[in-house]
């Protein structure tokens, strides 16, 4: 009997979770990336002076193991301190873009700099470059077409 009422009730869960299934889950837009980092104060001197982004007042009980930068408009990356496993990533493999103004001045700017980064003309002719940050994180750069 135990059995049955068990059926019963994989049935009825099933079938919740079939019509579920068809419902959308609504995705808006994107909000933020997290990455975990070994050297939060590296990181943030990374996203905040050499990519220029803005940083974000983190809650003060989190100040010691984050920091949170804007993208844009609304879209932020998260770093969060405790990574003690080595990053290895190549342009073909995880990264994330974000747009630059002008990939002549981004490339200047790199150069100055005298930062790591490979620039490529992509198959479609759209030109890349991929700087990576303190942990070996890909950033890939594109020119903003509006």
């Amino acid at each position: 009997m135990k059995s049955f009422f068990f059926c019963i009730a994989i049935l009825f869960f099933w079938d919740s979770l079939s019509g579920f299934s068809q419902d959308k889950i609504g995705i808006v837009k994107h909000n933020h990336i997290a990455l975990q980092v070994a050297d939060l104060q590296a990181s943030a001197k990374f996203y905040g002076e050499v990519m220029q982004l803005e940083r974000i007042e983190v809650p003060d009980n989190l100040k010691a193991i984050r920091a949170w930068f804007k993208i844009g408009t609304d879209q932020q990356i998260h770093l969060l301190a405790g990574r003690t496993q080595p990053i290895v990533n190549d342009r073909n493999g995880s990264h994330f873009a974000i747009f630059v103004a002008s990939m002549e001045k981004a490339d200047a700017y790199l150069t100055r700099l005298k930062l790591p980064f490979h620039k490529q003309t992509r198959f479609d002719g759209v030109i890349q470059i991929y700087v990576p940050d303190p942990d070996g994180y890909l950033v890939e750069l594109n020119e903003w077409q509006p």
